[in-house]
């Protein structure tokens, strides 16, 4: 089992994710458990302050260090204690493999302009971010990485192979393309090999598809035959 704490000003946020499919089944199933800590409950003023203007000027506001260091201090966790960031290296499938390997993960959800640096610098053990890009909060990222955490735990899913089968579980290769039925759906058909029961040229076809994918992806041009 690994516990997941996810620290916040928006517990709400989490409440119906953290309940439905994939993520909702783990822990009813005791694979995980999830700690939702409302930050403003660690504040030290009675309006529950957690941010202040920055020093040196500027816009925007910047998250105080002090929930944060005494929402963590009062957890004690064991494990990764990751600040998501705008400026921490992309996150990616061999993260979430290492992530869900630890007996605990906590999650530190900014907001605002900033969080101060003392978070990132002295109580933060990494920093990750879901891209080259910005969200209005560290909440939708900390979603992210927890459902990428909880689905590769054992049990999470229904079989090792729809883990295994995915984009990125074997570096960064993408996955071949899925059809279901109807065979035929407005004019557009499923590719035939995927029909024809034979499963050495489906293997095939996937492979090639998956390897077509993952070259357009690197901006690598298909070689002509």
């Amino acid at each position: 089992m690994i516990r997941i704490n996810i620290l916040t000003i928006f517990p709400g946020f989490f409440a119906e994710p953290l309940s439905l499919s994939i993520l909702g089944r783990s822990a009813r199933a005791g694979l995980t458990a999830y700690r939702v800590v409302d930050l403003r409950e660690y504040a030290e003023d009675r309006h529950k302050t957690v941010d202040d203007e920055p020093y040196g000027g500027g816009a925007g506001m910047v998250m105080k260090p002090e929930p944060f260091f005494e929402a963590v201090d009062d957890l004690r966790p064991e494990g990764p204690v990751v600040l998501m960031s705008a400026r921490g290296p992309r996150f990616r499938h061999g993260d979430a493999v290492r992530l869900s390997l630890a007996p605990e993960l906590t999650i530190l959800c900014g907001h605002y302009k900033d969080v101060d640096q003392r978070v990132a610098d002295h109580l933060a053990t990494e920093e990750l971010s879901l891209g080259p890009f910005v969200v209005s909060g560290g909440e939708v990222a900390a979603l992210a990485v927890t459902d990428a955490v909880v689905r590769l735990l054992p049990g999470a899913l229904g079989d090792h192979e729809s883990a295994s089968s995915d984009s990125f579980y074997d570096g960064d290769a993408l996955s071949a393309p899925s059809y279901t039925r109807p065979a035929e759906y407005r004019g557009l058909r499923v590719p035939d090999v995927l029909r024809s029961g034979d499963h050495r040229r489906i293997k095939e076809w996937r492979q090639a598809e998956s390897g077509r994918l993952t070259r357009l992806r690197a901006g690598v041009p298909d070689q002509l035959d």
